[in-house]
């Protein structure tokens, strides 16, 4: 059902390109729709293709995950690089409930062919056959495996940082909650991108982005149920898993956090920088007017999309640089 309650415009360039978008992603997407999305196909070439055209390397792995699962990785380098430099473990999206490591794929190779990052896309397991703490728990076995091999990897440990769009943002800033508290690695950052952080369905911007947009109010529901069950906003959810129900954010690396003005997750990313700097965390938030969820992947080409990506890489370009 969808609301009157008014909400900011989309960007006109961008609402142009949300007419397409709906037509194979609808704004809606309940639980049994799950295996549709599973199935859906975001690319017009294949991953490897993708890779072989920008020159980049990709050698796979696996790390163990939560009670040792053996999960995959892949490790993205500029062809001909050789010796240590900055690395990037990135975490993918997909509302917890699908995606894969190559979904993020055009957020990353500017970091691996501008930055010279050595970046390592992971698989977690999904929601909702491998419920909390599966995910996040195998984010943090890819962070520790990540930092235990960094030589091997070609990677600096002290300019490693995790980034994620969406849910992989909310997995990233859970994992690197976790690093915090269990005395883990030490990430130089996070860039959490339009992250998904809050399973309370209790914002302004949840209720404003209801039948509209891409990944709307009951598509976050389902999201959040797949991963918590009964427990979704209940008291009984870890700070790992929502981390915006963290109260003390001190000793977080910097931070980057990014949204549009038209999507359910504007109000939790203003609120958790805000936080950030509370605590005494450096942390950069730019929010876009009139961007929808995911808009930069979805229509890359839109002035607000590649002002997007500028912001991003030169944040991630100035804290690997240090």
């Amino acid at each position: 059902m969808t609301t009157n309650i008014s909400r900011p415009p989309f960007d006109p360039e961008l609402e142009v390109a949300l007419a397409v978008v709906t037509k194979q992603l609808p704004p809606t997407i309940t639980p049994d729709m799950i295996p549709q999305l599973r199935e859906a196909t975001p690319f017009s070439v294949t991953p490897d293709e993708m890779l072989r055209q920008a020159g980049i390397s990709r050698t796979d792995f696996r790390f163990p995950g939560h009670e040792g699962a053996s999960l995959e990785a892949s490790v993205l380098t500029r062809e001909g690089r050789s010796g240590s430099g900055p690395g990037v473990l990135y975490v993918h999206g997909g509302g917890m409930i699908s995606g894969d490591r190559w979904v993020g794929l055009p957020h990353v190779v500017p970091w691996v062919l501008d930055l010279d990052a050595t970046v390592v896309t992971i698989e977690y397991r999904l929601a909702p056959e491998y419920p909390d703490p599966h995910p996040v728990e195998d984010c943090y076995g890819a962070l520790v495996w990540a930092t235990e091999n960094a030589a091997a990897l070609g990677i600096d440990p002290d300019r490693l940082i995790i980034a994620g769009p969406s849910a992989g943002g909310g997995l990233a800033a859970g994992a690197a909650l976790l690093a915090r508290d269990r005395g883990g690695p030490a990430l130089a950052g996070q860039a959490l991108l339009y992250p998904m952080l809050d399973d309370r369905d209790a914002t302004v911007s949840t209720t404003q982005i209801d039948g509209v947009g891409v990944w709307d109010r009951t598509s976050n529901i389902t999201g959040w149920s797949a991963l918590l069950g009964d427990r979704r906003g209940t008291d009984d959810v870890s700070i790992y898993a929502a981390p915006a129900r963290a109260v003390d954010l001190a000793g977080l690396p910097p931070t980057f956090i990014d949204c549009g003005t038209a999507e359910v997750f504007r109000d939790e990313d203003v609120a958790y920088a805000s936080a950030l700097w509370a605590a005494g965390v450096q942390a950069e938030l730019h929010v876009w007017p009139g961007g929808f969820h995911g808009c930069d992947l979805m229509a890359p080409q839109a002035a607000i999309t590649q002002a997007m990506y500028a912001a991003r890489n030169e944040w991630v370009g100035r804290i690997l640089s240090h």
